[in-house]
């Protein structure tokens, strides 16, 4: 079992600069890959980003590249995402998500957080 809770949302005005954080609990060991996601009001849950157990491997939507970024601190079992330039279209709940091997599709994450809600005003 591994628990997920994320935090960092909130609203903010276009362009600007939101860190969400996720904390997992559990056991983390067998789940090296922790990815974020998001899903918007009517819309299905989409990939974000995902990273390795060593932060060396990498890999982040088109729709976010250059904006944001995807971190982890092993020690404190914490994976970050800091958003900047930020839109109104990335307006949603957003999502760490824990998997076995490399995913950028749902079914290949095991465990989810609660989510927080991240609302982009223009």
């Amino acid at each position: 079992q591994v628990q997920l809770v994320e935090s960092g949302g909130g609203l903010v005005q276009a362009g600007g600069s939101l860190r969400l954080s996720c904390a997992a609990s559990g056991r983390t060991f067998s789940y090296r890959v922790m990815g974020w996601f998001r899903q918007a009001p009517g819309k299905e849950r989409e990939f974000v980003a995902r990273i390795s157990w060593s932060g060396e491997n990498i890999y982040y939507a088109d729709s976010v590249k250059g904006r944001f970024t995807i971190s982890r601190d092993n020690p404190k079992n914490t994976v970050y995402l800091q958003m900047n330039s930020l839109k109104p279209e990335d307006t949603a709940v957003y999502y760490c998500a824990a998997a076995r091997q490399f995913s950028q599709i749902r079914e290949g994450y095991d465990y989810w957080g609660q989510g927080t809600q991240v609302t982009v005003s223009s």
